[in-house]
């Protein structure tokens, strides 16, 4: 079965969704949806779909079974609930699901009520080398985990911030780096480390000028496992570097750059490194939102609908569901508390 595909939000993340729409298997692209009559019969011109300027028509085309929602993060909300209210089939919702922990809530219960499929977009984990992580984890290669680093020291211009209006504010961007840029490589440390006992961090405003938010941060983590982890983030590193999530065991070390394996090595070596490690030669130098927001490959994002898409054919939840997306929040927002507050938070 072939599911139409609506879109809420028109502006720069749409055109990835749209174009992962297109490339997805089991899904067309059928119609968008923006308040600003201009912005949405623009895009709609470019991808050929109906354009829609009132949401309660939008959402009562029949062509649309999964709606995506690409509006500013903190604005997640009300257009998913009402999606969800809706009877659509499925909702897909950009990172982050929500600004906090308690939107999230509201989303999560109101699809499990409706018996809605709720989904995030953390296209992160579909990364071939990022599944390879994941694997070696799930086959406890690495031993005894001790230490998961994540580092994404980007760069942004001031003119990034100034020229989107909900770009550095509280109530739209729900905070900075951490949750805006920095929210992917967040979730894959929390993927690959398990469930958070704690977390102490400084973040602060070090860069730009005019931001609500923090464009720095740093985190320090203890994961219920015992295992430790680290932080570190910011878009004020000119000129931006591959971002960089490291996993440390006593029986073996990886790490990942930009999307690529940046090393591989295990004590109980398999015929299968090898080719693993080749690859690491031959990689070409990520630099994956290093210095700019665009998404110029989206690959990844298709195999993320391809994976609603399953999920709604088989009745099983997506890899990130709504649940699952929510844990990347709850991380940052615990990060944000101890940051701001001074001390030490238990999750």
């Amino acid at each position: 079965m072939e599911y139409g595909v609506g879109i809420i939000g028109t502006g720069n993340i749409a055109e990835t969704h749209a174009n992962a729409v297109l490339a997805a298997n089991g899904a067309r692209l059928v119609a968008c949806y923006n308040h600003n009559a201009a912005k949405g019969d623009a895009f709609a011109s470019r991808f050929g779909i109906r354009s829609y300027h009132e949401l309660d028509s939008f959402l009562s085309d029949g062509d649309v079974d999964i709606v995506m929602i690409a509006t500013p993060s903190g604005a997640h909300l009300e257009p998913a609930l009402a999606a969800i209210g809706s009877g659509k089939k499925a909702v897909i919702v950009e990172k982050p699901l929500e600004i906090t922990t308690a939107r999230c809530d509201m989303m999560i219960h109101a699809a499990e009520e409706k018996g809605v499929l709720l989904a995030g977009i953390f296209q992160s984990r579909y990364f071939e080398a990022v599944r390879l992580m994941r694997k070696a984890l799930d086959e406890e290669r690495f031993g005894r985990v001790t230490m998961i680093s994540a580092q994404f020291n980007w760069y942004r211009t001031q003119e990034y911030y100034d020229d989107v209006p909900w770009h550095g504010t509280k109530a739209l961007d729900g905070g900075g780096v951490l949750i805006n840029q920095g929210i992917h490589t967040i979730d894959l440390l929390r993927w690959f480390g398990g469930d958070v006992d704690s977390v102490s961090a400084f973040c602060g405003a070090l860069g730009h000028e005019r931001i609500e938010v923090e464009d720095s941060g740093v985190a320090a983590i203890r994961f219920r496992s015992g295992a430790l982890g680290i932080i570190e983030g910011t878009t004020a590193s000119y000129p931006g570097s591959m971002r960089r999530v490291e996993i440390c065991g006593t029986d073996g070390s990886a790490l990942l750059s930009g999307d690529s394996i940046g090393a591989w090595d295990f004590r109980d070596e398999r015929p299968e490194d090898a080719a693993i490690k080749a690859s690491i030669a031959n990689a070409s130098v990520p630099t994956w939102g290093a210095s700019t927001p665009t998404v110029a490959d989206a690959s990844a994002h298709a195999e993320n609908i391809e994976d609603v898409v399953r999920a709604l054919e088989e009745g099983r939840d997506p890899m990130v569901s709504g649940r699952e997306a929510r844990k990347a929040v709850e991380l940052v927002e615990a990060i944000y508390d101890s940051a701001y507050g001074g001390n030490v938070v238990r999750l």
